[in-house]
């Protein structure tokens, strides 16, 4: 497949509504989205996606209730644990979006050694937006500048970019971001990096997206002309 988008984010929606329609606990339609992202990051590799992002918890994800929280972060913990090796031999880079102050010291803990052991990998980019907002991302990025030396009239796109939770990809923009559930609206994910990705709002469940309908959004994707405002 040529024309390839390099960057693919993925907003995973619809776990708990896919167990409700089945008449199945919350949480199992959590782990059987957990269990999808899996097979959606293996497919995407094997495509030759060079960054795959998957929004795994929002800023606002923590007004759920506590024992649903406690659940998603037990299964990003062991999500990390049993994937690690994968990881190294796939040399995939592992990179988290979004705040760390506010996620459980296990987890973070994990999260980090993960990062660290992966960091000279350029192969392969998964990025994990955990406890990430879009506008939440604006507002640190904005607070680590005022913390350094760049003058306001030194502002510059690549500039910002040095300070945004995606500094370390090699491709920061998506180009493609692909949205599960049927839901039709962005609610704030990658409100810099996005400003120009194609969209495609995918009817289906994220448990029930498959990577065959991953590369159903690539070839949609690459029927699209990309004009960027020209």
């Amino acid at each position: 497949m040529d024309n390839l988008p390099k960057h693919i984010a993925i907003i995973p929606d619809g776990n708990r509504r896919w167990a409700k329609e089945k008449g199945l606990p919350t949480f199992d339609g959590h782990k059987k989205g957990f269990n999808q992202a899996i097979e959606i990051g293996k497919k995407a590799r094997e495509l030759g996606i060079k960054v795959l992002t998957l929004w795994a918890f929002s800023t606002e994800n923590w007004k759920r209730k506590k024992e649903e929280v406690s659940y998603l972060m037990d299964l990003y913990y062991q999500m990390i644990e049993r994937n690690i090796k994968d990881a190294l031999k796939e040399e995939i880079r592992i990179i988290h979006l979004g705040r760390k102050d506010r996620i459980g010291k296990n987890l973070l803990k994990k999260i980090e050694e993960a990062e660290e052991k992966t960091k000279n990998f350029d192969k392969y980019y998964l990025a994990i937006a955990l406890d990430y907002g879009g506008r939440d991302e604006i507002i640190r990025t904005i607070n680590k500048i005022n913390q350094s030396k760049i003058s306001i009239k030194n502002f510059s796109e690549e500039k910002i970019n040095q300070f945004l939770d995606t500094k370390d990809l090699p491709y920061p923009y998506p180009d493609l971001v692909i949205r599960t559930s049927g839901e039709i609206r962005t609610s704030g994910f990658m409100i810099w990096q996005a400003a120009y990705s194609e969209w495609i709002f995918y009817p289906k469940y994220f448990p029930d997206f498959t990577p065959f309908d991953l590369e159903k959004s690539i070839k949609e994707y690459k029927k699209r002309k990309r004009r960027f405002g020209v």
